[in-house]
């Protein structure tokens, strides 16, 4: 059984939800990343999802896009994110962890040779923003080999039948984009993504993850409420990029501490 699967199935029995914090590795520095990633565990996350800095982040609103730009100017490659994971690892094997970006690096580097080291450094799954599921057999078949789960966005505009075909190809959760647009934009309509959520849940048992609009811990404990996984993103990237850097390893923590004690109160 995957550490996706151990996870969810935990958390179900405790009455709970998961908590996936997002953040780009290498922002704001490579030195970073590893360091916020236990952070954020010890704070309460349950999966983390590490983005891979990518030149034109079609999906992202300006935060995240910023975040991709730091990174790169860093020098983060994927080669480098998957040798970040590969650190974590040494002293978290437990914590599952989910690479989210974009098709272009995954081609570069070649769908053999990243599926390969991505087992060997014990990632997850792998979210490809930019992959649709018509064209992923090829990539989501060779993941699955090697016990890595492909995961997929879903959103509110998705049709039946295309929420269907999304089904067949993901395993792990499903993240569904609870807003129309970029990541960081708007607000959140909790009723509509819950009636999204149950006509997700009649093609699938899949947990499904609420991400792209959590910014505070009242929403983080509404979505709670009908999820399966509240993913919050741009409002932690926001936090690494207003700083101060010698700060985050306590700013984002006791803001991931919020969302958590919120969810578990509601």
């Amino acid at each position: 059984m995957s550490r996706l699967t151990d996870c969810f199935n935990n958390l179900r029995t405790q009455r709970r939800t998961a908590l996936i914090p997002f953040i780009t590795a290498g922002d704001p520095t490579p030195a970073l990343t590893v360091p916020l990633m236990h952070a954020l565990v010890e704070a309460g996350a349950n999966i983390l999802e590490l983005g891979v800095p990518f030149s034109d982040p079609m999906a992202d609103g300006p935060v995240i896009q910023r975040a991709s730009e730091r990174a790169l100017a860093a020098g983060t490659s994927l080669h480098d994110v998957l040798n970040l994971v590969k650190t974590f690892r040494e002293r978290d094997s437990k914590t599952p962890v989910v690479l989210m970006g974009y098709l272009n690096p995954i081609e570069i580097m070649g769908y053999s040779h990243f599926v390969q080291q991505a087992k060997l450094v014990e990632v997850d799954g792998v979210l490809t923003v930019d992959l649709p599921p018509e064209e992923s057999p090829e990539l989501t078949e060779q993941l699955r080999s090697h016990g890595i789960a492909p995961i997929f966005l879903i959103a509110p505009t998705t049709t039946a039948d295309r929420i269907q075909r999304i089904c067949v190809q993901a395993s792990g959760y499903l993240y569904y984009v609870s807003l129309k647009g970029v990541t960081g934009s708007a607000n959140l309509d909790v009723t509509q993504v819950a009636n999204k959520l149950g006509e997700i849940r009649q093609y699938t048992s899949l947990p499904i993850g609420v991400g792209f609009g959590i910014k505070d811990a009242k929403t983080a404990a509404q979505i709670a409420k009908i999820s399966d996984a509240v993913i919050v993103g741009s409002a932690l990237v926001q936090r690494i990029e207003k700083g101060p850097q010698d700060q985050l390893l306590e700013i984002l923590p006791a803001f991931l501490r919020e969302l958590r004690e919120a969810m578990d109160s509601g």
